[in-house]
């Protein structure tokens, strides 16, 4: 049951940071997406290794990781987004 409410919420910060950029209400670069994403997908991924998910654990994985180096590049003052 904790494990359950756990996928949940993790799932839901992405989503919603999801939801929230598709509606304009956020960009994709700004903290306040990047870091539901970082935490939900980071949670996701613990979840998977411990069920041993191997796809889920790549997907999540990967997700979390791009975020917190989005999140890294956006305190050095770089841009999180790939240059045009």
């Amino acid at each position: 049951m904790v494990y359950d409410v756990i996928q949940i919420v993790g799932s839901l910060l992405i989503l919603a940071a999801f939801v929230a950029s598709l509606l304009g209400r956020l960009n994709q670069s700004s903290y306040r997406y990047l870091i539901p994403n970082a935490i939900g997908s980071g949670v996701l991924t613990v979840t998977a290794v411990i069920s041993l998910e191997w796809g889920f654990i790549l997907l999540e994985g990967v997700w979390a990781l791009v975020s917190v180096y989005s999140i890294v590049r956006k305190a050095m003052g770089r841009e999180p987004t790939a240059p045009h």
